[in-house]
């Protein structure tokens, strides 16, 4: 028996809404989930601090909203969105990055923080410079 080695750039990744809440505040959208707010280019960030639940709706421009940048070299439709100050004043933990499946409710993208969630390992491998040691696996 013959082992081949899986290329996880050819799996087909899922058709599922995702958002992951990135080390240093930054939020990424998967296709789908930016489809759910209308492939919207500026969203009002919003927080229930009681259920612990962020919501991210569509707005026009203003001193308020956050602008969704596409990622260029992305075939997925990757989105992102530069949110540390965000989650630095509601004390969002983002000591680790992770991934949740948002739903909708009322024109609503929201991220249930208290809901099931993955956490999330990035495909780069650390750099001498960069002060973080390589895993082992």
């Amino acid at each position: 028996m013959a082992f081949e080695v899986f290329n996880k750039r050819v799996a087909p990744l899922g058709k599922e809404p995702s958002v992951t809440i990135q080390r240093r505040g930054i939020f990424s959208f998967n296709g789908a989930a930016h489809k759910l707010i209308d492939n919207a280019d500026t969203v009002e960030l919003l927080f229930d601090r009681e259920r612990n639940v962020i919501g991210i709706r569509p707005a026009a421009a203003s001193p308020n909203t956050y602008q969704i940048r596409p990622q260029p070299r992305s075939n997925t439709g990757l989105t992102l969105l530069s949110a540390a100050a965000f989650t630095q004043y509601y004390r969002i933990d983002t000591s680790v990055s992770r991934r949740w499946r948002p739903t909708m409710k009322d024109g609503i993208l929201c991220i249930d923080l208290n809901g099931e969630s993955a956490e999330v390992h990035g495909n780069r491998k650390p750099t001498a410079s960069s002060g973080e040691e390589p895993s082992t696996p």
